[in-house]
């Protein structure tokens, strides 16, 4: 089978585990699943604008948060019937997003590089700073909520319905925007981030092709902010803030910048990511800055280059030879991972307001242990500190051991065919 058998297997095999579901998870699981899929939506649609066309922009909130609000006063005023009923609500986060990304696009790219994201970024915050004192159409401080109506036979009004609408207009979303990128306008997006200067040599006009691109990119996200309306049933100003932002712009990155599928796998792991760490612990948002300091600085094509990478050795040189580097990948980065965890998690304990009521009056005297990981650790004992210096220690030898052998994975066939090399150089 070849490499386009492998991915509709991948995709079919996707679509029917994101089908059961809701036979699989609880509602409270399923709720996090529905913020997966528009977190993942959100993302591509971003992606288009970062990633096909170079454009990185730091206010996309803002036609996320544009479509949250049509929809939702589409939903009061056309009560789920008509020519809008509620499985089409999304429709008029399509086109609230697409009109202000019109708008914004225009202005914003009339200029490249920092001073773009800039102007994105002032956009945005322009909105939420206004949002609050348009009470008539951002309902001030208390936002503005809704209900879903009963439309075509369904009555919308359980987690698995919201399910299964939210997943079917984000596997078309998807699917018409993979039919973008391979449009003559989606090969020339990948012009305005190669070489904007030369598709302007060759005539064509850059600033319409980059707002056309925005434009498309704030229609889905505004989609997605319908969706997330349709779910939650009301819509604040804080839909505008910069950490939604933000949080398209890590997961995009985390992805894969630049690939299809790269950003809604990145925004669906750390959706979900931030399902299950936020119960664990209060300090989930600086694993998620460590995480994506990680990915940027030792896999800069994020997860999806990753994954691609691991597959093409996988085919190149077999499985067993892989395995080593697999399992060393996979020992590291939960040694690695271990003893991150340890160190934090001590010293959030050790600072925080709660220990520090403990501490005796004498220094000299004993200090509190701290509880975590079902062991009570003594914080002036040099023992507590080795574990984690032990296990970051063992980590990074095993990153050694893995690097060396994924580069004698990398040498060993170039050297066989360095002679042929030579001679076709030649």
């Amino acid at each position: 089978m070849n490499a386009r058998t492998y991915l509709f297997m991948s995709l079919g095999l996707g679509v029917a585990l994101l089908a059961g579901l809701p036979w699989l998870l609880s509602m409270g699981l399923l709720n996090a699943a529905i913020q997966m899929l528009i977190a993942a939506l959100f993302a591509s649609a971003f992606n288009v604008v970062c990633g096909q066309a170079g454009m990185l922009s730091f206010g996309h909130a803002a036609y996320f948060g544009i479509g949250a609000f049509a929809t939702v006063h589409a939903m009061n005023a056309l009560g789920g019937a008509g020519l809008l009923p509620t499985p089409l609500m999304p429709l008029a986060g399509a086109v609230g997003g697409l009109l202000l990304g019109l708008v914004a696009g225009w202005f914003s790219t009339q200029r490249t590089g920092t001073y773009f994201a800039m102007i994105t970024l002032a956009i945005a915050e322009l909105l939420h700073s206004l949002a609050p004192h348009l009470k008539s159409v951002f309902g001030g401080e208390a936002g503005v909520s809704s209900m879903r109506m009963p439309s075509m036979g369904v009555t919308f009004g359980s987690t698995t319905e919201v399910y299964y609408l939210t997943l079917a207009w984000v596997l078309l979303s998807l699917l018409l925007l993979h039919l973008f990128t391979l449009t003559p306008v989606g090969r020339l997006a990948m012009g305005l981030r190669e070489n904007r200067h030369r598709l302007a040599f060759l005539g064509y006009n850059t600033h319409k092709l980059s707002v056309l691109v925005f434009s498309v990119s704030a229609m889905f996200s505004g989609i997605a902010g319908g969706l997330q309306v349709i779910n939650n049933e009301a819509a604040n100003y804080v839909l505008f803030e910069g950490s939604l932002s933000a949080a398209a712009v890590l997961n995009t990155y985390i992805g894969g910048v630049g690939t299809f599928f790269g950003p809604a796998l990145g925004a669906g792991l750390m959706t979900f990511f931030g399902y299950a760490v936020s119960d664990l612990t209060q300090s989930w948002l600086l694993y998620q800055g460590i995480l994506f300091v990680v990915v940027m600085m030792f896999m800069p094509q994020g997860l999806a280059g990753l994954f691609s990478g691991s597959l093409l050795l996988w085919r190149r040189v077999g499985f067993w030879r892989l395995l080593p580097v697999v399992l060393g990948f996979a020992g590291a980065v939960a040694l690695l991972g271990s003893g991150t965890a340890f160190t934090v998690e001590m010293l959030r304990r050790l600072f925080s307001r709660d220990y520090r009521a403990l501490l005796p009056a004498d220094l000299d005297a004993a200090w509190p242990s701290i509880a975590l990981y079902g062991v009570d650790w003594v914080p002036a004992a040099l023992s507590t500190w080795l574990v984690p210096l032990a296990l970051l220690g063992t980590g990074a030898v095993l990153v050694l051991f893995t690097r060396r052998q994924l580069q004698s994975i990398h040498e060993a066939p170039l050297a066989s065919t360095a002679p042929a090399t030579f001679q076709e150089s030649a």
